[in-house]
């Protein structure tokens, strides 16, 4: 990029770029259009012969100073990162067999150099004096001294011998382990279908559902129609959720669900020998390096700090949610016995979703179907976009076209501030692709904020990708409320990335932050599809034009803490769950069985059933980076209520405080990314330590 910022020069170089979109420099975009399987390998293995060179070289001639350490070590370990990271995201988005392949003909030489990276005695030796030194360090500078010098420490940069040499077939084998672990769960995942044919068989499903299970039927080779089928239904969310929420057929649903609940778990796909594996390998990887747990050690990264800190978040929550819990099945079980005439009627766990979306429809009048006409993708971007623009001042554009992708539904868009001048930009990945991209949204960078040595500024790119409901013949993607509530949340990571002010990679966006407090800006952007003006400025029926009636927009907002307890205790389950499995769960004595049955009884009202193997589908913890961590989501959702609830101090409907606290907020929660610790910029924002009651008061459990 030139020194003008501009985010098309990169782009054009990029697009110079000769081979096989692999060998394109760390400072580029990735040339999607040209990216081989075949390439990966090669690229890679070169990337690492020169990173190992380049390691030596520093080791051998450092000095513990800023300009002759730090900055020489980020720079030598961009061109592999990068790289890496491109492969990694294609196995989300684009997964194959034989880009599969070559990810695991690899992975190990990458995690071992990495490690060579990690237990450099002589880097590490360098930042100890670094930090000690007295030198002039920026708060930034210091917090990425501090992080170097942790991260050896949990690399194992203090192991000798045989502990060394086991602690790094440890992290290869974990690494082999949580992809496989991804690559099962999105083959089991394809694997089930549920082709229905007849009539009677889609008993109360909406039309919506019906298009897309045609749609879905059509794209497996069938000449299928909404209105006369046959219909395919997968596990999928935009076709499994709306099925269980509305299928009359109490036997389609049962088989569904337990499809769901017993995915990956059996045969070729099977993840449970997997969980043990990876539960056993991280529990000696702690023990080398001195911690009781692996929970403890994962601490060492998390604002929290302690296991006892987390687990007493989750026991006060669980104070405050479980009797709502409870009295939430007990009001749908009253409610289920009175339609169906039936006073003995026992719920079953595919029963749940049906007459809750029952009881939604008739406390609140609406349904998530009727919500959906109005909120078509594009009036959905355009709200989104616009409220970037009012709280943060970022100007959104779209600039398809001017950078490859990697899938025709890919789209690209620029960034700017008020004035024109270019921030950053970012690729959208909307839809669902059951046959090759895993299930759930998330956010990953493509390139990073940094200040080059000559001055220029290389800006921040990232990836944002969902999995909603795609178009169906011909128009545009309709979206369930909770499909742009996950945008929204989406968004808020994007934001986060993209409008850092930090010039180092390694503090830059959402990078050196600790894991439970991440989750602040993209839990505090779902805030504000609640919001009166915002909701209603954008939610226009796809056909007619025509706005969300406003008494609508207010039985939306009246259900907002609809079964709050029920959906509270559910996350506590799963926290619960990581915490005992990382911290006291032993897989050479204990019985995982009992584990996963007490911690059931304590967080659920209706009991898993025996056949239940949600744990061969928590990718979270096993395939993602939430092992010991899934507790966050609680942690920052306390944090993102009472930064939301700044906003309401200020005046939810004065505009001009709304734009006064959103600069605010940009220039300290979204600006310092991991340049502070969390707690410093929570209180710069807010103004006093975070508190609990906002969350509470939002859910309506106080």
């Amino acid at each position: 990029m030139s020194d003008d910022h501009s985010l098309g020069a990169l782009i054009d170089t990029a697009a110079d770029a000769d081979g096989a979109g692999l060998d394109a420099p760390h400072e580029q975009l990735p040339r999607f259009d040209r990216i081989q399987a075949d390439a990966v390998v090669p690229a890679v293995r070169a990337l690492v012969e020169r990173q190992d060179r380049a390691r030596e070289a520093l080791e051998g001639n450092l000095t513990p100073t800023w300009e002759g350490l730090a900055a020489p070590l980020g720079e030598l370990a961009e061109p592999l990162g990068w790289t890496w990271g491109v492969v990694h995201h294609l196995l989300s988005v684009r997964n194959s067999p034989e880009l599969r392949e070559a990810q695991e003909a690899v992975q190990p030489e990458v995690v071992t150099a990495s490690l060579r990276l990690g237990q450099s005695r002589a880097l590490y030796d360098g930042f100890r004096a670094l930090r000690d030194s007295g030198l002039t360090l920026d708060p930034a500078q210091r917090r990425i001294v501090e992080s170097n010098l942790r991260e050896a420490e949990l690399a194992g940069v203090g192991l000798e011998g045989a502990a060394r040499e086991r602690f790094q077939q440890i992290e290869a084998e974990l690494a082999e382990a949580s992809m496989r672990f991804a690559n099962n769960l999105l083959d089991a995942t394809k694997a089930f279908t549920l082709d229905l044919t007849r009539p009677e068989e889609v008993e109360g499903l909406p039309p919506s559902l019906l298009a897309a299970a045609a749609q879905t039927a059509r794209a497996a080779g069938a000449e299928a129609r909404a209105e006369s089928g046959p219909w395919r239904i997968t596990l999928e969310a935009p076709l499994m959720v709306p099925f269980m929420e509305h299928s009359r057929r109490r036997d389609l649903r049962e088989r569904l669900y337990r499809a769901h609940i017993s995915k990956a778990s059996s045969g070729a796909f099977d993840n449970q020998p997997l969980v043990t594996a990876i539960l056993r390998l991280r529990r000696e990887q702690a023990a080398l390096l001195g911690y009781p747990s692996y929970a403890e050690m994962s601490m060492v990264r998390k604002m929290a700090r302690t296991v006892d800190a987390a687990v007493r978040l989750l026991s006060d929550l669980r104070a405050a949610s479980r009797p709502r819990a409870e009295r939430d099945f007990g009001e749908l079980t009253d409610f289920a016995r009175a339609e169906t005439g039936d006073p003995r009627l026992t719920l079953a766990h595919w029963d749940v979703a049906f007459w809750a979306e029952r009881l939604r429809e008739r406390r609140y009048d609406y349904s998530e179907e009727a919500l959906r006409p109005y909120f078509p993708l594009p009036a959905v971007l355009e709200g989104l976009f616009g409220l970037a623009r009012r709280l943060f001042g970022a100007v959104i554009t779209a600039a398809d076209g001017e950078a490859p992708v990697w899938h025709p539904d890919v789209r690209y868009f620029r960034v700017a501030d008020e004035q024109g001048a270019p921030l950053a930009a970012f690729y959208l990945d909307s839809y669902s692709r059951p046959a090759e991209k895993r299930g759930g949204a998330w956010v990953a960078g493509c390139l990073e904020r940094k200040r080059r040595p000559d001055g220029s500024l290389r800006l921040p790119v990232t990836y944002v990708v969902c999995n909603q409901s795609p178009p169906v013949d011909g128009g545009p993607s309709l979206m369930t409320f909770s499909e742009v509530e996950t945008l929204f949340h989406e968004f808020g990571h994007a934001l986060q990335h993209m409008l850092t002010r930090v010039d180092y990679p390694e503090a830059a966006g959402t990078n050196n932050i600790e894991w439970d407090a991440v989750e602040l800006p993209s839990q505090f952007m779902e805030n504000w599809c609640y919001h009166r003006p915002t909701l209603l400025a954008f939610a226009r029926h796809h056909q007619t034009g025509e706005p969300l009636p406003a008494a609508l927009f207010d039985r939306v907002a009246a259900a907002r803490t609809y079964r709050a307890g029920s959906l509270f205790l559910r996350q506590l389950h799963f926290a619960t769950l990581d915490l005992e499995l990382h911290h006291r769960f032993d897989p050479d004595h204990d019985d995982l069985t009992a584990l996963v049955a007490r911690v059931a009884a304590e967080n659920t009202v209706l009991p898993p059933l025996p056949e239940d193997r949600f744990l061969c589908g928590f990718a979270h913890i096993f395939a993602g980076g939430y092992a010991a961590g899934y507790y966050s989501y609680k942690w920052a959702e306390v944090l993102s209520a009472d930064a939301f609830g700044a906003f309401e101090d200020a005046g939810l409907d004065d505009p001009a405080a709304l734009v006064t606290t959103g600069r605010r907020f940009r220039d300290t929660v979204l600006a310092l990314g991991g340049s502070r610790p969390p707690a410093e910029v929570f209180e710069a924002f807010r103004g006093r330590p975070p508190r609990v009651e906002p969350l509470l008061r939002h859910n309506g459990l106080v």
